[in-house]
Order: structure tokens, then C-alpha cells, then sequence
């Protein structure tokens, strides 16, 4: 799973929609498209495990996008259920600290072995794609957000997880300092015919992002917005390809 083969396989694309019913549609639009299909706080809040399993039904692979972040225990069971959903990939924060990730880690790897399957990727979130360095000052944390963002990472590496979750921005440093084996998901997209940020702030197009050394791309307003999705899916798939 961390070696795509296909420019397809290394997009996500986030369901970020308001009803089961958009959650199909868009599955069933873009499943030959993407390799991927992010589920999210919007979405799992509504449905819960209803949104997960809609997705598989029509045979898409999903990454759980639930951003775990509470005492070791607690994660480490979330993560266990998650496994047991079947999802092909999950995130939790890596300021969460070492014990709690190696702790899920374990415990989802025990799990896996129980049901026969293959382990989800486990990624560690570093620094939202929403915040710069004023954000970082404004709850006391100092220093470069790049420096942050590494740091976060080689953490996650230590802890035994497959990658992170990071902005474009931080790419190349991740990749110099945990080696190219190491799972890089990056949100923050914005392909070349999309000029708005929204509400991220550390962004790339995608050309440039694969490019740096991403391992999968997350995709959603660009193309969930444009007046044909399919050909905007097609749009990113010719820039990464």
C-alpha cells in the first residue's frame, strides 16, 4: 500500500459531504479515479459506521480520518474498532506522544493477525495544514513549523507507525530525515487549475507535491465542487501522471 503504481492509487479523495447518499454518488464517480476514500469527522459524526461500510459496498478502500488524540488506552481501542471496520488507513496525533502510538501500534497489529488481514497504515497527524507559525505562538509552541513538523515525524518513525499526515511544505525535510520508505500523505492540494486556498494555509499543486516526495495526495474541494468532478479528478490525474 505504501508503493503505488498508478498516479490513480496515490490520490485520496475526501468525502466531505453532508449525506450518505453524496458519499455514494461520489464513490461510484470517482472509485476507478482514486486509490482512496477519506472519511471524516462530517461524515463519521452523522453516520458512524454506516459511512465506512457505504463506502466499502461500493468497493472503495477508506482512510479512516478521525485524527485519535486521548490517553494511550483510549486511542489504542478507537484504533482496534477501526481495524475490525476494515479500513485501509487511519490517523492519530503525534502529540499524542510515544507511548500512546506504540501502544496502538500493538494493539492494532494483534488485531490484525486475529481476523487474517494485512494492518492498516497508521499515520501520525503533525501540524494541521490550517495553521502557520502565528497559530503555533498563539498555544505556546516555538520555533519553525517545518522543525515542528519533522520533529512530530521522526517521532511517529520511532513509535513504529507507517508515516504522517503533513503539508506539502514539509515534505522534502520528512523525507531527508525518515527515508523514502516512509509514508507521506499530504493534504493542502490545491491542483493547477484551482487558484483558491480555502482555509489551508501551507499548500502546493499537486505536480508539485508528488514531486517533493508525497507518497498519496488528498483531493476534495476541487473536485467535489467542480461543475463536473469526474473530469476534474481526470485534471489531477494527467498533472501528477
Amino acid at each position: 500500500m505504501n508503493d503505488p503504481s498508478s498516479p490513480a492509487q496515490r490520490v485520496i479523495f475526501a468525502l466531505d459531504v453532508a449525506t450518505l447518499g453524496e458519499a455514494r454518488e461520489f464513490v461510484n464517480l470517482l472509485k476507478g479515479r482514486t486509490g482512496f476514500f477519506k472519511v471524516g469527522l462530517e461524515l463519521y459524526t452523522a453516520y458512524g459506521q454506516e459511512a465506512v461500510k457505504a463506502v466499502q459496498a461500493e468497493g472503495g478502500r477508506v482512510f479512516l480520518d478521525l485524527k485519535f488524540h486521548d490517553i494511550p488506552r483510549t486511542v489504542s481501542r478507537a484504533a482496534e474498532e477501526a481495524v475490525r471496520l476494515g479500513v485501509d488507513m487511519f490517523n492519530l496525533h503525534a502529540s499524542g506522544g510515544t507511548e500512546m502510538m506504540r501502544e496502538t501500534v500493538e494493539r492494532c497489529r494483534k488485531a490484525a493477525e486475529k481476523m487474517n488481514r494485512r494492518p492498516p497504515l497508521i499515520l501520525a497527524v503533525t501540524v494541521l495544514t490550517s495553521m502557520d507559525d502565528a497559530n503555533l505562538r498563539e498555544i505556546g509552541m516555538t520555533g519553525p513549523i517545518e522543525e515542528r513538523v519533522v520533529s512530530l515525524a521522526e517521532l511517529a518513525q520511532k513509535a513504529g507507525l507507517d508515516g504522517v499526515v503533513a503539508s506539502p511544505r514539509e515534505i522534502a525535510s520528512i523525507r531527508r530525515r525518515c527515508g523514502r520508505d516512509f509514508v507521506i500523505v499530504t493534504p493542502g492540494i490545491r491542483p493547477a487549475f484551482e487558484a483558491g486556498k480555502d482555509d489551508q494555509k501551507r499548500v502546493m499543486t499537486a505536480r508539485e507535491a508528488i514531486s517533493a516526495g508525497a507518497s498519496y495526495i488528498v483531493v476534495g474541494r476541487p473536485v467535489r465542487l467542480a461543475p463536473d468532478p469526474a473530469a476534474a479528478m481526470d485534471k489531477v490525474l494527467e498533472e501528477i501522471g
